[in-house]
């Protein structure tokens, strides 16, 4: 793992600018734009077109490099571009040999990513979403006892990205009848299956119910919101405890304190919701992330929830990559 970091550090540092007492955007990006080079020559990350794209790293990455591209004055990066590509020709050639997890997967991410324009990304989408069954007006995800994005609740972290990518289409398009229906299968799924589920989901549906409202009555906005408060620390960060409940995994490194991921996805999800951030909790959240970015390699670290990865693996750095994803948003949403 030491050998991991001095190489990260002998690649950023050289192109980073100092600190000021503030976090460092340019170090947040050359740290993702590193991981996704990393990312790029991995062979099991290899797919049709371009890389495969998950939760962790590719999802997030494209989540949060454009707005730092925008912050930094910058153009895109060959990563951001590369990925999209792949995503472009993956929905160009169609789904057929993948599992039907797969396809549900790569359908909800390439509608989100691709943009409201591309509305065969959108079309994609609502063709695979579920029609019967206790899931239906969601569609197949990944469950494979992996917290926090593949274990069985994630069909609703999934539907919940779903959401945020048909609440932000055109009004032209969402305006079709057949369209209408779906969203509303949706937003039904939602509300029905809410309760049980662990509070991370539920920061993901605040997300969705901003661009989708029927998904989230306003009484249930609040009482989300209000959760959030009870269970902040006083240092001004949440414990990933505090986002669950979650599976056990005997092999998993212990995590104890506020955390870099749970209070990055909170801070983030918190203004999507509506938080101010002038509100004195929310800024707090927001300090306490500013001061716990690495101040050598320009990411938020934190550490798998479900093994220990060997030193010097792509895997081991997979939650450090979403950390630093959702940090960096929830700072750039508040404007900082």
């Amino acid at each position: 793992m030491v050998m991991l970091w001095m190489r990260f550090a002998t690649i950023l540092l050289l192109a980073a600018p100092a600190f000021s007492g503030d976090w460092n955007k340019q170090l947040a990006a050359n740290y993702l734009d590193q991981r996704q080079k990393d990312w790029f020559a991995w062979k099991p990350a290899t797919a049709v077109g371009g890389p495969c794209l998950s939760c962790h790293t590719g999802l997030t990455y494209l989540l949060v490099r454009p707005a730092l591209r925008r912050a930094l004055h910058e153009t895109a990066s060959p990563y951001e571009t590369g990925l999209l590509a792949g995503l472009k020709t993956r929905l160009d050639q169609g789904v057929k040999g993948k599992s039907v997890q797969a396809q549900g997967v790569e359908a909800i991410v390439a509608a989100l990513l691709l943009g409201p324009g591309e509305t065969k990304a959108l079309d994609r989408m609502w063709s695979l979403q579920l029609r019967e069954g206790k899931s239906r007006g969601a569609w197949e995800w990944f469950s494979l006892d992996h917290d926090p994005w593949e274990m069985p609740e994630s069909t609703f972290y999934g539907a919940s990205l779903a959401a945020v990518a048909a609440g932000s289409a055109s009004i032209e398009y969402r305006n079709q009848p057949e369209i209408r229906r779906h969203e509303s299968e949706l937003a039904a799924y939602l509300r029905r299956e809410r309760e049980g589920q662990p509070l991370h989901n539920r920061l993901l549906l605040l997300w969705a119910g901003a661009k989708l409202p029927e998904a989230l009555p306003e009484p249930v906005r609040k009482e989300i919101i209000s959760e959030m408060w009870r269970k902040q620390q006083p240092d001004g960060g949440w414990t990933l405890d505090a986002l669950g409940p979650w599976s056990t995994h005997a092999g998993a490194p212990p995590s104890a304190g506020s955390n870099t991921y749970a209070t990055g996805v909170a801070a983030f999800t918190l203004q999507k919701a509506g938080v101010a951030a002038s509100d004195a909790r929310l800024k707090r959240a927001l300090e306490w992330l500013r001061i716990h970015q690495d101040r050598h390699h320009g990411c938020w670290r934190a550490e798998s929830m479900n093994k220990r990865y060997e030193a010097g693996s792509m895997p081991l750095l997979f939650m450090t990559d979403a950390a630093t994803a959702y940090a960096s948003l929830a700072l750039l949403e508040a404007g900082q």
